[in-house]
This record gives C-alpha cells, structure tokens and sequence, in this order.
C-alpha cells in the first residue's frame, strides 16, 4: 500500500490535512444549546395566589412565563453557595425534624383529643423544641400551674425530646393524678399542609431559605404555634409562664408586651400566650406573614415583633375580631424588671414596689412571663413575689 499512497498527488494529502482540522476544531468548540426550559406556575389548590409572583422574561429566553415563589429577599435566598447551605440547614434541623413513630401523629393527636372530648373543657399547646434534659423545674412549674386553673384541660406538648420513654416519666405524675397531658413528635409535613408554612418549610429543607443566627428550634416555634392553633384552635403558652387564672372567658386574645406611657397605646405586643378558635383568619395572617418576611437574623422578628406588625396593619379591618389585653393580663413585668420578683425586699422603697406589684398581679393577671432569657439562672429567694406564686400555684407542693 506505501507505493500507492506516495503515488498519490500532494494536493490529496493537503486535503486530507485540512478535514482533520477541521473536524477536530468542531468537536472541540461545538457547543450545545438546551432546548427552551419551561417552568409552569406552582399549584397549590389551598394556598392564597399571593404568595407567588409571576417574573417577567429578561435577557434570557430560556425562562419563558415562569413563576418563583416569593418567599424571602434574595438576598436571604442566596445567602451562601447551595451546598454549605443545605449542610448547615440539615445539622440544625436535626434537633427539629420529625421522627418515624409505630402511629402516625395525626393519628394519635386525634386519639388524644377524642378520648377526652367530654371531659376537655379547653386545649393547651406547649411546644418544645429542645433537648430533654433541659426540661426543667420551671418547665414542670408551669405545667403544673396550668392544670392547678385548669384541671379539666387537655394539654398537647409538642416536642421530640418529650415523645419518649425517658419524657414520659416525667409527665407520669400529672397521667398518675388524672390529668390529660401528653408529649408528641411533630410531624411538621402534616402539621403544615396547606399552608403558607408548608412552602416556607420546603423551601428551608432544600437549603433554598437562610436560616440565620437566631436558633432554628426558636423559629420553628414561633411557626409551629399559629399553625396549631389555626388547624385545631386552643391556648397556646410558653414553657416558662406561670399561669395564674381560668382562661375560660378569654376568646382570640393577645396580650399587649409594652404600652407608650403617654398615649397609653400598645407599642408592642408578645406570643407567649395566644388564645385563639380554629381558622382564625388572624392566625392566617401571622402564617403568611412569617413565610412572606422570614429574617433568621434578627431575634424576635418572626414572634413578638411579626404579632405587633400584623396587628398594626389589620386593626380596625372588618372580620378580624380579637381582643388585645393589656400588659397586666400576661406581662406584668417585661423582661427589664423580672429579676425583682426573685428577691427579697432591698429598701423601704423597692418594698412598697413589691407590694403594689404582687397586688396588681393578684388582681388583674391571668398568667406571668417569667422571661427565661433574663431569669433562668435566678434563684428563687424565700419571701419573694415568684415564690409566693409557686405556692400558690403548685399542685405536688411537698416535692
């Protein structure tokens, strides 16, 4: 064959040449253009179509009549690369998610509730989003202050930690004495269906939503509060209040955290307690609000300040009827001057404080916050204001 081929003119091998290069220059530089990527509008048959936004076409043709759920800023969106998002987002959604129970939660919330429905003249919420050991006395206090004014209640605590053999020793005094309590798992897949805490919380699994420096657990708390007083209704309490008085003749009630002294306005109102019927439609703007204006960065802006903002907007608007108490109802000391109630008399002059205060208390508070922030470490000083509560309040007294 080699004396054919170098029998062949030079002219042919130059052409065989140039194909090559040619060819090789194809494959190398040949680029692949996807075909048009169409991404049809969410459905959600129970969702307000507010939460989304249609996004017009820009540069790009690719995106043609595509929606994208507004959820957070972009700027919360796209806070880090995806993948050190999703890997931060799953450690702290360890202590939170939702463990696989024999019954399912619905199942056995609704066992729960059938089972006393004669006897359970109200619904109690506490959630509890953090480890068992930190479960305390004050925690059990509260508990048990809530069945000393309620002893026909039901209350549900929601928490992993506590929907276990080690929780249910604990509770087993108030179950041995009769009283209607129980601790259980969230399922927050069903918990949250069809809701606008259902997107938000898909969104924060697939690493799509900041969860910010504020404890994940707290936020989650603060969501998972309304929605179960939208789907089932009740009173909900923080861990740390003492209640006081029968909440029986409260209805759609909050409790208003500061007043401005001169105008005697509400400045800011608080969710450790809320009393609410099932579907308020209130609930529903707190749910919308939390998913539409979640910052993980900023404490108290997806609770206390989130309840202070929808209320300030919706007041006076036909159909959302509730009851705004004053701070005396739920919060006779803020958090600046909690620390007075766990001591002793210092002066004549902080005496009389006392005296008045415990005397307002008596008389016009259904429940105290007892600010665990500020007074978890406080001791509780013989002859003080928060001493003189538990005695009041406590149903084992002797322990």
């Amino acid at each position: 064959m080699f004396p054919l081929l170098f029998s062949l003119p030079t002219s042919f091998f130059a052409l065989l040449l140039l194909f090559l290069l040619s060819y090789n220059a194809f494959t190398v530089f040949w680029i692949h253009v996807p075909k048009p990527l169409l991404i049809p509008p969410p459905t959600h048959p129970n969702l307000s179509s507010s939460l989304f936004i249609p996004v017009k076409q820009q540069t790009s043709p690719l995106f043609n009549n595509s929606y994208l759920p507004l959820i957070l800023n972009s700027s919360h969106t796209f806070f880090a690369p995806r993948s050190a998002r999703v890997k931060k987002h799953k450690r702290g959604l360890t202590s939170v998610r939702s463990e696989p129970h024999f019954v399912p939660f619905h199942a056995r919330l609704k066992a729960f509730f059938s089972a006393n429905s004669s006897s359970c003249k109200l619904r109690f919420f506490i959630t509890w989003l953090s480890p068992l050991k930190a479960f305390g006395e004050r925690e059990l206090l509260s508990v048990e202050s809530l069945f000393k004014s309620h002893p026909q209640a039901c209350l549900l605590i929601v928490s992993n930690s506590l929907d276990s053999r080690a929780g249910t020793r604990i509770l087993r005094p108030f179950t041995s004495n009769g009283f209607k309590v129980m601790a259980l798992a969230p399922d927050f897949n069903y918990i949250f269906k069809n809701t606008h805490a259902e997107v938000w919380f898909n969104r924060l699994k697939q690493g799509n939503v900041n969860p910010g420096e504020v404890s994940l657990g707290q936020n989650l708390s603060n969501l998972l509060r309304l929605v179960l007083l939208y789907k089932f209704g009740g009173i909900y309490i923080d861990a740390d209040v003492m209640v006081l008085k029968s909440f029986s003749k409260l209805r759609n009630t909050i409790g208003a955290q500061n007043l401005d002294a001169k105008t005697g306005k509400w400045t800011r109102l608080n969710n450790a307690v809320l009393i609410f019927d099932k579907k308020h439609p209130l609930l529903f703007k707190f749910i919308q609000e939390f998913a539409l204006t979640f910052d993980g960065n900023k404490w108290g802006h997806n609770g206390p300040y989130l309840i202070s903002r929808v209320v300030s907007r919706v007041s006076g608007t036909p159909g959302f009827n509730f009851t705004l108490l004053p701070p005396s109802a739920f919060y006779p000391v803020d958090w600046r001057g909690i620390t007075s109630l766990f001591t002793r008399p210092r002066d004549e002059f902080h005496s009389k404080w006392l005296v008045k205060k415990m005397e307002q208390i008596h008389r016009e508070s259904f429940a105290l916050h007892l600010w665990n922030r500020q007074s978890r470490k406080l001791k509780v000083v013989k002859g003080s204001i928060v001493d003189s509560i538990i005695s009041s309040c406590c149903i084992f007294c002797n322990n």
